[in-house]
């Protein structure tokens, strides 16, 4: 939105955002809300993910998802002056929103528990990075489209969504249903044709067994499926625990400043550093583009720095770009003065935020809570760290044009540095390293660290990687296995399921 929001062609149908018509304040902040309404739609769409997510499966919420995005977006694009053009916009933000919110809740789950531990991460930092370049397509689409002089340089770059939203239903037709959630559901034998698929072994191969077991037992364990309440609750499994730390993941992104940057770095540009409009567009795309490239560093990185460090490290990154941001705009700050060379240093300080913010902490959030949570409470959990993203991207969004308005440039910068650097005790004490685990070796770790009384840091720190047949060992060691535990009620399940009906129409290859 950040290249049509004030553009001329989009204030002529939506004259209540026109500052020349309602006052730059009102301006800025009919601006800023009608760019965040779509994050209230995102929040949303995680609730719903959280209350019926686990019922519906995750290949049926993402289709799901993408329909109601397309409706969303039809209902913007249709939208004519003069007929209460405003609000039929905004419900077209909110109703896209929820689509979307339902995908980042779901996505990342559904990837985790189709993904081999030695390249979930990468996997994963794949799908995130594709934030990066759906906001370069976006940004440059915005940019050619600002020399039309009509609606069409705003509704175009808007519909340009449903080939996406298409295209995803597409593929995920083509995918397979997470075998965690079939066999969850208590379709065990199509579970462990999709283990089998993924693993490239044959349906009775004794690898498939034993993978198939083990989660198998691990939820008979957790004593079936979860409820909404479960999440609060402690013991060997920790879900409380791990949903704040995954959560905590996605709130730290958000209030580290990477939406004031990429959502207003253009206005940046043009109000505090003094460049001319078009130049000012012209560097958001590149700073767009610069955000969108550095995501390829996570590739390599994810499964050899390992998790822990990219946080802290990108932790790090961020707050310094922002102090050098922060610095270099003392003189507008103090003066008002936009020819001082100075207040360039501020752009380099921006680039360099969304250097280390692409290589670290924009794909981070979307892996770390979907393999720190147990199974059991995963999709619930997932739903909860995306609604805490989705809800403090509104509040950065709304908040952000205010603080630059009150304490400059220099003032929000120096706010989000310090906040960035507040991270890394936090990421220090309560993160422990997941790296090349298996989700099931990672409820081992907690569950071992709940009976030891041990922090869980020390003993994810010096657990050695298990294979399967250890992690099974393990599980049955601490608890969390379900010999003895849930023995009864997973034989009730598979006599159920040998007279129940058939699973959800699942690819396994």
């Amino acid at each position: 939105m950040s290249g049509i929001i004030a553009a001329p062609q989009f204030f002529r149908a939506f004259p209540d955002l026109d500052p020349e018509i309602v006052g730059k304040l009102k301006s800025s902040n009919m601006q800023a809300f009608y760019t965040a309404v779509y994050e209230l739609g995102c929040l949303a769409g995680a609730i719903f993910a959280l209350v019926f997510g686990n019922r519906m499966g995750r290949r049926r919420n993402i289709i799901l998802g993408a329909c109601i995005m397309l409706v969303g977006v039809l209902i913007q694009i249709t939208t004519v002056k003069g007929h209460k053009a405003g609000y039929q916009f905004v419900i077209g933000r909110v109703i896209t929103g929820i689509g979307n919110g339902l995908n980042t809740a779901t996505i990342p789950t559904w990837q985790a528990e189709c993904s081999k531990s030695h390249n979930r991460g990468l996997l994963i930092c794949i799908e995130a990075s594709t934030i990066a370049f759906g906001t370069v397509v976006a940004y440059w689409i915005d940019f050619g489209c600002s020399y039309i002089d009509n609606s069409v340089s705003w509704r175009v770059p808007i519909a340009i969504q449903m080939l996406f939203a298409v295209l995803l239903i597409i593929g995920v037709l083509a995918l397979p249903e997470s075998p965690r959630w079939l066999i969850s559901q208590g379709f065990h034998d199509e579970g462990q044709r999709v283990v089998a698929a993924l693993a490239d072994a044959p349906y009775d191969s004794e690898k498939t067994q034993l993978e198939t077991r083990v989660i198998h037992e691990t939820l008979a364990a957790m004593e079936g499926e979860a409820k909404t309440s479960d999440l609060f609750t402690s013991g060997k499994t920790q879900h409380f625990r791990r949903m704040m730390i995954g959560a905590s993941s996605q709130l730290f992104q958000q209030i580290g400043g990477c939406n004031a940057v990429i959502y207003f770095a253009p206005v940046i540009y043009e109000t505090y550093i003094g460049l001319d409009h078009r130049l000012s567009l012209i560097l958001g795309g590149v700073n767009a583009t610069v955000y969108a490239a550095s995501a390829f560093f996570s590739y390599p990185m994810i499964e050899k720095a390992g998790r822990r460090n990219m946080f802290l490290w990108g932790s790090l990154g961020q707050a310094l770009s922002m102090f050098l941001a922060s610095f270099c705009l003392i003189p507008f700050n103090e003066e008002g003065d936009k020819q001082n060379k100075v207040l360039y240093g501020a752009v380099v300080g921006l680039f360099c935020f969304l250097i280390a913010f692409g290589c670290t902490w924009l794909e981070l959030p979307w892996l770390y809570p979907a393999e720190i949570s147990p199974l059991r409470t995963r999709t619930q959990a997932n739903a909860v760290s995306t609604m805490t993203n989705w809800l403090f991207n509104f509040g950065v969004v709304m908040w952000t044009p205010p603080m630059l308005n009150s304490i400059g440039g220099f003032g929000t910068f120096l706010f989000f540095g310090i906040i960035n650097l507040c991270f890394i005790p936090f990421i220090w004490v309560f993160y422990p390293e997941t790296k090349g685990r298996s989700l099931e070796e990672i409820d081992v770790i907690f569950a071992k660290a709940y009976a030891t009384k041990e922090w869980y840091i020390k003993v994810a720190h010096e657990l050695p990687s298990l294979s399967m047949a250890e992690v099974e060992s393990e599980a049955r060691a601490w608890g969390i296995s379900g010999e003895g535990v849930g023995t009864e009620k997973a034989a009730q399940r598979d006599e159920e399921d040998s007279t129940s009906s058939t699973p959800p129409t699942t690819v396994a290859a």
